[in-house]
């Protein structure tokens, strides 16, 4: 699949450019395209890192670690996101990731022009909007039961996904973003479900807010 073939003009990242203009800013900072399996580790935590990285396709998760090695779920990565600190990655499924050099990205202006100054705002609105997911996910891990974490977990990712039936992940790795055990999990969606508070599927789960009203 060559770079040109990935639609890449339709990633926030390129908002506001046509696909040739797109192509011309992959030419300038010499971006580059490579492939991860599930499960590798795209970036390790603290590992030298001179580039950005926007998922193409695939998703993949943020895992913040401290300095004894424990390690800490983070918001998850979906199409058009962009990362590049101090944590890791973790492909959650197959991923292609474009990295753009952060050297190339500045001194390319001169080049690129107009194009170069779309880049940058956009760049700008995708930072503002990693401190609104890092909020989110603060508070959910703020709430008092494993209930109420995984009500707020469903709201917002059916804001973000603009829609009440939320794709999820596994109960494996959904316990891990909540933070909590697998079997608590298991339980509580177990419970809810037998309340009429929630339905489920393979991959996916839907809230019924009414019935949580009345609950309240």
């Amino acid at each position: 699949m060559g770079i040109y073939d990935l639609d890449l003009q339709e990633l926030p990242l390129f908002e506001g450019l046509k696909a040739d203009e797109v192509e011309q800013f992959i030419q300038a900072t010499e971006a580059k395209v490579k492939r991860y399996g599930k499960e590798v580790r795209i970036l390790k935590a603290y590992e030298a890192n001179s580039r950005i990285g926007i998922i193409v396709e695939g998703e993949a998760l943020v895992i913040a670690e401290d300095r004894f090695g424990n390690e800490t779920v983070g918001h998850r990565l979906e199409r058009g996101a962009l990362f590049g600190s101090t944590t890791a990655i973790e492909a959650v499924s197959d991923v292609l990731v474009l990295w753009v050099p952060y050297t190339a990205l500045i001194v390319a202006g001169p080049r690129l022009g107009r194009i170069h100054g779309i880049v940058m705002r956009n760049l700008l609105r995708a930072f503002c909007r990693k401190n609104v997911l890092m909020m989110q996910k603060l508070e959910v891990l703020s709430q008092k039961t494993l209930r109420e974490r995984l009500i707020l977990y469903l709201l917002q990712q059916a804001g973000r996904q603009k829609t009440d039936c939320v794709k999820v992940p596994g109960r494996v790795q959904l316990a891990k973003e909540l933070e909590c055990n697998r079997s608590a999990l298991t339980r509580e969606i177990g419970l809810m479900k037998e309340k009429g508070l929630l339905e489920c599927g393979p991959d996916w789960m839907r809230l019924d807010e009414a019935r949580l009203r009345e609950e309240r």
